[in-house]
């Protein structure tokens, strides 16, 4: 089977994955009732949402940047920027290829592809650690609401599926990547696929390395708490741009924008169907909310968001354009 056919494959899938949480999350929504709602909605909250929204992907450039800058110094942020949101309004259809996209963007000589991709890795490693931080703090502020909802919907069932302990899991999966490691890089010399992985696993390593030598550790960090403050008060600000759920707080939208952040690992294209269908799940559950006002809430959130990333998207792609042909 070839690449393009893998692809297309792999591609009806996700479109297939979407479709069946579109009608799990829209069926039974009626559509009078969320008109009625959409035009009681205060847009002035939505366009605060959006104004956190281009602060977040600012924040993810500038981090971006500094780790991209311990390999190629000379790197630029309007060419961060761009790859950024190229790469953004890619995943809107092809999940995860918008990441390998930006890392060919901006690849060179000084930083070759492998060690760009493995500054990308290091990034979502602590993208993965700020959403489990985000669930660890809401659980703290409250943990009588949260702490049964994460208990009954995520623990239980998890547990309930799995015949073996979760902890087992991850060893034997770690065990499987280590001795894959050992035997490529035991027979790189001898074989032609061992010495390309064992390149491709050397380039990531720089890659990851490349936060042990960043000048500025500490505005990193704080880059990335600036990405996840502003994720949370998207949340918030159309929170209160809906009247049903005006009345929960910021601690709410911090857990709801984790949980939001979770359906981003649900290989769906732009996140459509699995991000309307988990956060309307999370807010149905938490708060009696009722499920076409959570509906209506996931829809302002991610519609709105990917409006703006077609946007950035369309703009950077011609900057990038004029600027490669100038």
């Amino acid at each position: 089977m070839n690449a393009k056919a893998k692809k297309a494959i792999r591609f009806s899938l996700s479109l297939i994955l979407a479709a069946v949480f579109v009608y799990l999350a829209f069926r039974g929504v009626s559509w009078k009732e969320f008109w009625q709602d959409l035009l009681a909605t205060n847009w002035f909250y939505v366009a605060l949402s959006l104004v956190a929204s281009v602060f977040a992907l600012l924040f993810r450039a500038l981090r971006w940047r500094d780790m991209l800058r311990t390999i190629e110094p000379d790197t630029a942020l309007i060419k961060v920027w761009d790859a950024d949101n190229i790469g953004n309004i890619t995943n809107l259809v092809l999940p995860g290829v918008g990441e390998f996209l930006r890392c060919g963007m901006l690849s060179t000589r000084r930083s070759p592809y492998e060690k760009t991709l493995g500054t990308i890795l290091m990034e979502r490693i602590w993208d993965v650690m700020a959403v489990a931080l985000m669930i660890v703090l809401a659980l703290v502020i409250n943990w009588d609401r949260f702490g049964r909802f994460f208990i009954d919907n995520v623990v239980k069932p998890a547990s309930g599926r799995l015949s073996i302990g979760l902890g087992w899991i991850v060893l034997i999966v770690i065990a499987v990547i280590a001795a894959f490691i050992i035997v490529v890089f035991r027979f790189r010399g001898r074989n032609k696929f061992c010495a390309k992985v064992a390149d491709a696993v050397t380039g990531l390593m720089a890659g990851f390395a490349s936060f042990k030598d960043m000048r500025h550790k500490f505005r990193f960090a704080m880059y990335t708490v600036g990405v996840w403050v502003m994720y949370v008060f998207m949340s918030y600000f159309v929170l209160k741009a809906i009247p049903a759920v005006s009345g929960l707080g910021l601690e709410d939208g911090l857990f709801i924008s984790a949980v939001g952040n979770i359906a981003s690992v649900i290989p769906v294209p732009g996140g459509i169907g699995a991000y309307h269908y988990i956060v309307s799940l999370a807010l149905s559950g938490l708060y009696n909310v009722e499920w076409g006002i959570g509906i209506l809430f996931a829809t302002i959130c991610h519609e709105s968001h990917a409006i703006l990333v077609l946007v950035l998207g369309i703009i950077s792609y011609v900057h990038d354009s004029l600027h490669k042909r100038s």
